[in-house]
């Protein structure tokens, strides 16, 4: 996936730029960029690889030489980015977030027109120069980012740092968020919202679907106003957001609480007590021990000094060590008790089987799993969501293959709770790892716990519900 932050103000940017994009590190873990823009000095950009490090310590020592008063950065599970440009538009700089499926079809039509790419990542054309080549095409920033809205099949949120603000623009259907700061003499736009408490800024707009907003030190222009439809990405809540931040007013781990404590006041199982999974289960575990009346212990606890978040290294076996590795149970707290373990999802089930099997392994008694959401039968094609390249690495998916000899059929009816194909592969994948029970959240407790209207919400994963 990936995030960013882009600040301005009447004071040099820099320490501010730094903290808030390392803010989003939980994001992404490929790429990070800085950009600034100074009058005199012009336009400073510096792009680093964290595939073994961290945003901090690769950028720290250069910090000095970003000057200005407004920068944008961002880090990025795919392109080297920000890059920067100059055009009929100006001198720009851009970073985005995005998804871009048909790249292939928009890259090669823009070569039939004579244009070139040259910011190739991994050999492979860079969407996010792709972006800036579909905004050129407009006569004003404006045109070229609705270019960018009607061109593109996927999803695309993008700061735009220019020599008269930054250039704010979400996805058309707000698939991915961005919130705006404020403090005095400054405005900050950020992908998660926990970058603005500790640099001081106070939240000052969710930006809507497709809306346009131009940044300057001493206020906010609408450029262009926002569509109606949404199409939030519900597993922002679920997973990828920090406990903090918030999104469309709604904070997550006041959702994940809420999804957990409406489960345990309705679930009927015995057991001594619940435990989450670090770090997204933490949130609905808390939530489910109080609506079950039953103790939070700390069964499982993350080592945080330094393995990073299991989903972000790209290759699987990597992937598999990094889950394996940054989780410490607790045989003191497992030994002889009926343990109930929350955890937000389960996708290629890799990291449950290892998980359930130590917990035996040290003594736990039963091992009940809840999940915070439906299971995930349908791939994202919106955002990227994780670095499957393939349905069938869905466990669920692998487990329809096997029932139905098509990966692909009756889909609905194994999205639908309770429905006898639901059941059947519910129980396998208990069974399949050993669980004493196993439960998902239901998709309409779930966006209860968001608090926004279904049709706002994207839950495309689990239900295939979708607008392209």
């Amino acid at each position: 996936m990936g995030g960013f932050f882009g600040t301005i103000s009447k004071r040099p940017c820099a320490t501010d730029l730094f903290y808030g994009t390392d803010y989003n590190s939980h994001l992404g873990t490929r790429r990070g960029g800085m950009a600034t823009y100074d009058k005199e000095a012009g336009f400073t950009r510096s792009i680093h690889n964290l595939e073994s490090s961290y945003f901090r310590t690769k950028f720290e020592a250069s910090l000095p030489k970003f000057v200005g008063n407004a920068g944008i950065g961002i880090i990025s599970d795919a392109d080297a980015q920000p890059i920067v440009l100059n055009s009929h538009l100006g001198k720009f700089a851009i970073a985005t977030v995005a998804k871009i499926n048909n790249i292939t079809e928009l890259e090669n039509e823009l070569l039939s027109k004579n244009m070139h790419f040259s910011e190739l990542s991994s050999g492979k054309t860079n969407q996010t120069e792709l972006v800036a080549l579909l905004i050129t095409q407009g006569k004003d920033f404006v045109e070229g980012i609705e270019n960018v809205y009607e061109r593109i099949k996927g999803s695309c949120s993008m700061l735009i740092l220019t020599e008269d603000g930054i250039i704010v623009a979400r996805d058309k259907w707000g698939r991915t968020p961005i919130v705006i700061g404020k403090k005095e003499g400054a405005y900050a736009a950020t992908s998660e919202s926990c970058s603005f408490p500790n640099l001081d800024y106070e939240i000052e707009k969710y930006v809507g679907p497709g809306e346009i907003i131009r940044m300057r030190a001493d206020g906010l222009e609408q450029m262009r106003r926002p569509n109606e439809g949404m199409q939030i990405c519900s597993f922002l809540w679920v997973y990828y957001g920090f406990p903090v931040s918030c999104y469309e007013g709604r904070n997550v781990e006041e959702v994940r609480f809420m999804s957990g404590y409406k489960m345990g006041k309705t679930d009927q199982s015995e057991v001594d007590c619940a435990c989450g999974i670090p770090d997204s289960g933490v949130g609905m575990a808390l939530g489910y021990a109080e609506g079950k009346g039953i103790p939070y212990h700390r069964a499982i606890t993350k080592y945080t000094p330094t393995w990073p978040r299991s989903f972000t290294p790209a290759n699987q076996e990597m992937r598999s060590l990094v889950a394996k590795m940054k989780l410490i149970p607790n045989r003191a707290m497992l030994e002889g008790r009926r343990i109930l373990f929350c955890d937000d999802s389960i996708v290629r089930g890799t990291q449950l089987r290892d998980n359930v099997k130590i917990l035996y392994d040290y003594g736990a008694k039963e091992v009940h799993m809840r999940i915070a959401c439906p299971p995930l039968i349908y791939g994202c094609p919106f955002i990227g969501f994780t670095s499957s390249k393939s349905d069938l690495e869905l466990i669920t998916r692998r487990i329809i293959k096997e029932l139905e000899g098509d990966e692909n059929k009756n889909l609905d009816k194994y999205a639908k709770t309770d429905s006898p194909e639901y059941k059947r592969m519910v129980s396998i994948i208990a069974g399949r790892f050993g669980l004493t029970s196993l439960k998902f959240n239901t998709l309409e407790t779930l966006i209860e716990a968001i608090g926004l209207p279904k049709c706002k919400v994207c839950t495309h994963c689990f239900d295939g519900s979708s607008y392209f």
